[in-house]
This record gives structure tokens, C-alpha cells and sequence, in this order.
């Protein structure tokens, strides 16, 4: 079970924000918000390997810890839209640079074979 902000001791910051925001898809959720507001459609397609199910249950999740807001149109056929809040907004510098150190890494500690990454030159 999660813990609340109110739950959380002050001396484990870390631990309470990778609880808020670990897990395979979160931050790849964020980021693909960072640049403005999306359907729930448009993220699948953005995320090829998640499912259905585990996207629904992450952009709940992140709705609920106040990072990003979900907005219904009552329209035939039904529109959803998700956008980050002003407090999802605080985390765009913190996915951009993930994002870069995750390409650098792919590009630099790429493993040759099986029995592991390379070391930088």
C-alpha cells in the first residue's frame, strides 16, 4: 500500500518520491505530458508497451498524488484529457534530464553480447 504524504517520515524524501514516482511508466507518462495536454489514446500509442489496464491505474495514481489532472467532456463520444498540473509541472526538468541520461547511456553502455555492458572509453 502507498503511503501518504502525512504518513511519510521526513528523513526518507527519496523513498516517498520513488513511491510516488517509481515503477516502469510513470516518469515516461510525465514525460510525454511535459509536452502538453494528451488523450488517453494519443498516450498509448506513445507508449507501445503498456497495457491498457497498467495505463489507466498509473494516470490514477498520478491524478491522485495532484501531478497530473484529468478532464472530462461530455460530448458523444466521450472525450478524456490529461494534462500535468502546476505541481506535475515542477517535475519537466527532472524527466528532461532523465530523458538525456537515459539516451546517453543507451548510446554509450550499450551491451555487445550477453555477458554485459561495456564501460566508457
Amino acid at each position: 500500500m502507498r503511503s501518504s504524504v502525512e504518513e511519510a517520515p521526513d528523513h526518507c524524501a527519496i523513498e516517498f518520491a520513488m513511491e510516488m514516482l517509481g515503477g516502469r511508466w510513470k516518469l515516461a507518462i510525465l514525460k510525454q505530458l511535459v509536452a502538453g495536454t494528451r488523450r488517453f489514446g494519443e498516450l498509448r500509442r506513445a507508449l507501445p508497451g503498456i497495457t491498457q489496464r497498467m495505463l489507466t491505474r498509473q494516470l490514477r495514481e498520478l491524478e491522485a498524488d495532484g501531478l497530473v489532472a484529468r478532464t472530462v467532456y461530455r460530448e458523444v463520444p466521450p472525450r478524456v484529457e490529461y494534462a500535468l498540473t502546476e505541481v506535475g509541472h515542477s517535475l519537466d526538468s527532472i524527466t528532461e534530464e532523465l530523458d538525456k541520461w537515459g539516451r546517453w547511456y543507451r548510446e554509450t553502455i550499450r551491451p555487445e553480447d550477453p555477458s554485459g555492458p561495456r564501460p566508457p572509453a
